[in-house]
C-alpha cells in the first residue's frame, strides 16, 4: 500500500467518523428511539450546513499534520495533535454558522456535541487503522539493493516509524550472492525492491533485476523512495544527472506565470490592507528602541541577482555585531518578540513581492557573503536560486528551524530541491495553510 493510499484511506475513515459523529449527535440531541426512520427528518435539516463543518474539520487535520504518516508513531503527539485539531475546528465552525446566511437551525448545543463525538471517534478509528497499517499483513516488503551509512539511516528511520508501512525485508550487500538473490526476493514476498547505487554498473546484477519484473515487483531509485518517505531531496546521494532528470524547468513556465500574477494582485491587495498595521508598528518599534523603523539588508535572489530585503526592525542597533540570531538572542526588543512570534515583522516584504524579487513561496533568501560561503562547502547550493525566494516555504513548515550552519543549511537545501521539483498549486496552497497555521500558532521565530 503506497503511501498516497495510505493517506486517502485515512481521508475516508475521516469522513466516515465525521458522519457517524453527527448521525449520534442528531440521535443523542434529539432523543430519537425509533431508530433511521426518525434521525432522517433532522438529518436532511442538518446534514447540508454540516458539510462545511466536515471540510473545516479535514483541512485542520490536513494542517496540523494528520495525514502526514511521519508523525503517527508517538501516541502522545498523535493525542495532543488530535485534540487541538477538534478544538480548533469546532471553533471555527462556530465561525461559520455565525456568518452562514439564512441558518434555520440552532447548532450551538449540537456543535458542542458533535465535537465531543467527532474527538471520540477520530481518536478510536486513527489508532485501530494506525495499528492495522503497521500490522505484517499491510506492511510492503522492501528489498534494498546496495548498502552504505545513508541506507542504514533509512532502514533505522522505517524501524521507528511503522506506521509508514515499510518493512526491509531483506538487504543485498554481497555480490557473490547474486546467484540466490531472485530467490530470497520471491521467498520474502518482496513487493518493492530500493536501488542504491553501489551496484548501479553490475551487468549481471541489472538482468537478475530484469527477470524479476514478471513477478509483479517494482522499482523504485534510492533517491525517488527517500524523498516519498521524508518529503525533501538527499543531497548527498544525488549528481548533476539527477537535476537533468527532474527539474524539468521548461514545463514549469505557465505555472510560474500565473504564480507571478497571483503574487502581485495579492501583494496589492495585503499591501492596501494592512497599511493601518504599518503605522501602529512603526510607533511601536520607535517607542520600544532607539533606531530605524524598518531593517533592510541585501540578498541573493533567483539566479544570484542581488536585491535589498526590508523587514521591520525587531534588534536593538545598539551593541549589534550582526552576528546570526541565535535561540532566545538579547539583542530581539520586546516589540522584536511579538513581531517575530507573529512573523508581522516580515509585512515590508510585500514590497520585495511587488517589485518582483521575491514571491510569497519559495526558499528563504541568503545574504551574499554568507551564500558564497555555503556555496563553497555545499554541494548544488545555487540550485536554490532558480526560483524567486519567498516569504515562507517547504523548509519554513517543516517543524523545524534551521540556521545558518553548514550543517542546517544542508537540510534546508534538501526540503527546498523538493520544493523546486515538486512546485504546484496545491503545494503552494497547502505550504499557504500550513504557514497560516504556525503564524496563529505563534511558533515563528
Amino acid at each position: 500500500m503506497n503511501q498516497a493510499f495510505k493517506k486517502l484511506f485515512f481521508l475516508i475513515g475521516d469522513i466516515f467518523v465525521l458522519h457517524i459523529a453527527l448521525a449520534l449527535t442528531l440521535f443523542v440531541r434529539y432523543r430519537l428511539i425509533d431508530g433511521i426512520n426518525g434521525i432522517s427528518p433532522h438529518w436532511q435539516a442538518h446534514w447540508h450546513y454540516f458539510i462545511g463543518v466536515f471540510i473545516i474539520f479535514i483541512i485542520v487535520f490536513y494542517i496540523n499534520n494528520l495525514y502526514n504518516l511521519r508523525q503517527m508513531a508517538s501516541v502522545h503527539n498523535f493525542i495532543r495533535r488530535t485534540l487541538s485539531s477538534v478544538i480548533s475546528a469546532s471553533l471555527l465552525a462556530v465561525v461559520y454558522f455565525y456568518i452562514y446566511p439564512l441558518v434555520d437551525i440552532a447548532p450551538k448545543t449540537n456543535l458542542a456535541i458533535f465535537a465531543l463525538f467527532s474527538l471520540i471517534g477520530f481518536l478510536i478509528w486513527r489508532r485501530l487503522s494506525y495499528l492495522l497499517l503497521k500490522s505484517s499483513p499491510w506492511q510492503n516488503n522492501l528489498a534494498i539493493i546496495g548498502y552504505n551509512e545513508h541506507v542504514q539511516e533509512l532502514v533505522a528511520d522505517m524501524q521507528k516509524r511503522p506506521g509508514l508501512g515499510y518493512q526491509t525485508a531483506l538487504i543485498f550487500k554481497d555480490i557473490n550472492e547474486l546467484q540466490e538473490l531472485q530467490q530470497r526476493i520471491i521467498e520474502k514476498n518482496i513487493r518493492t525492491i530500493i536501488l542504491a547505487d553501489d551496484f548501479n554498473a553490475n551487468t549481471a546484477l541489472r538482468q537478475t533485476l530484469f527477470s524479476l519484473l514478471r513477478h509483479q515487483v517494482s522499482f523504485i531509485s534510492f533517491t525517488d523512495f527517500y524523498e516519498q518517505v521524508n518529503g525533501k531531496v538527499p543531497v548527498e546521494n544525488i549528481n548533476q544527472n539527477w537535476f537533468l532528470e527532474n527539474l524539468a524547468e521548461g514545463e514549469k513556465n505557465y505555472f510560474d506565470f500565473a504564480k507571478k500574477s497571483f503574487d502581485y494582485i495579492l501583494a496589492s491587495i495585503f499591501f492596501l490592507i494592512s497599511l493601518p498595521f504599518w503605522i501602529i508598528i512603526s510607533i511601536l518599534i520607535k517607542l520600544n528602541s532607539a533606531g530605524p523603523i524598518f531593517f533592510t539588508q541585501m540578498r541573493v535572489g533567483k539566479n544570484g541577482r542581488l536585491f535589498k530585503l526590508y523587514k521591520f526592525r525587531t534588534m536593538r542597533v545598539h551593541d549589534n555585531d550582526g552576528a546570526i540570531t541565535a535561540v532566545n538572542d538579547k539583542r530581539v526588543t520586546l516589540v522584536g518578540k511579538l513581531l517575530r512570534s507573529t512573523r508581522l515583522d516580515e509585512i515590508p516584504q510585500l514590497i520585495n513581492i511587488l517589485k518582483g524579487q521575491m514571491s510569497f513561496i519559495g526558499p528563504r533568501p541568503e545574504r551574499p557573503e554568507l551564500s558564497e560561503k555555503l556555496e563553497a562547502i555545499i554541494p548544488f547550493y545555487t540550485t536554490r536560486l532558480l526560483i524567486k525566494p519567498g516569504i515562507s516555504g517547504w523548509d519554513q513548515i517543516s517543524g523545524e528551524y534551521h540556521s545558518a550552519t553548514p550543517e542546517d543549511t544542508m537540510k534546508k537545501l534538501q526540503n527546498d530541491l523538493y520544493y523546486i521539483k515538486h512546485r504546484s498549486v496545491y503545494l503552494d496552497f497547502s505550504i499557504i495553510l500550513k504557514t497560516v497555521a504556525t503564524v496563529l500558532g505563534r511558533r515563528g521565530r
